[in-house]
């Protein structure tokens, strides 16, 4: 029990650690935590998309994909030129002393490996959450947004994920709780 209070604890530190990219966007700021529970629920609607997908191993990939930040940190693409991080031994050593490490192991590696229609929905998430994030600051008038925006396209594999992220960068941010053009914007309720 020891073991897994510990990891729990380290899993903690997802939502204290930044995710460090924006600094060079000029604009926004996420935690890895915040960026995983988004990546989730894009897994969870492409699985959704693609029936034919093991859904658990998705979800598995986008919740476990970036817990070895916990140890490393959040490297951007800038940074990775200059350092590199021994991931393969934070994955190793966070896992080694849980029943479950082999679990966890395995679908980092799944992912890392990005072989499987499953690695390869749960990478093209990981991208859809970074689009998702870019639109957003580009509605706000982030004028690099766009940019950084056809990169990640780029980065998509699956189909779902390439119809799904068109989608995105053609809907305005604000569309899903500000399309209600009711009464109640002016005032306050949606009686007449």
């Amino acid at each position: 029990m020891e073991s897994i209070a510990d990891f729990l604890f380290e899993v903690g530190m997802l939502s204290k650690t930044p995710r460090s990219g924006y600094q060079f966007l000029g604009s926004g700021r996420e935690s890895v935590a915040e960026h995983i529970l988004r990546t989730v629920f894009i897994g969870y609607a492409l699985c959704k998309l693609n029936p034919s997908l093991n859904e658990l191993r998705v979800l598995k990939m986008c919740i476990l994909h970036d817990l070895p930040e916990a140890r490393t940190g959040d490297m951007n693409y800038v940074n990775k030129k200059y350092v590199e991080v021994n991931e393969a031994k934070a994955v190793r050593e966070l896992t080694e002393g849980l029943f479950f490490g082999g679990d966890i192991r395995q679908a980092i590696d799944e992912f890392n490996a990005r072989e499987t229609p499953e690695a390869k929905t749960a990478r093209d998430a990981d991208q859809i959450a970074l689009i998702l994030q870019l639109k957003e600051y580009g509605d706000l008038g982030n004028k690099y947004s766009d940019e950084w925006i056809r990169y990640a396209l780029q980065r998509l594999a699956t189909e779902e994920g390439k119809k799904l992220a068109d989608r995105i960068i053609q809907t305005d941010s604000s569309h899903w709780w500000f399309k209600d053009k009711s009464d109640w914007w002016v005032n306050g309720s949606n009686r007449a």
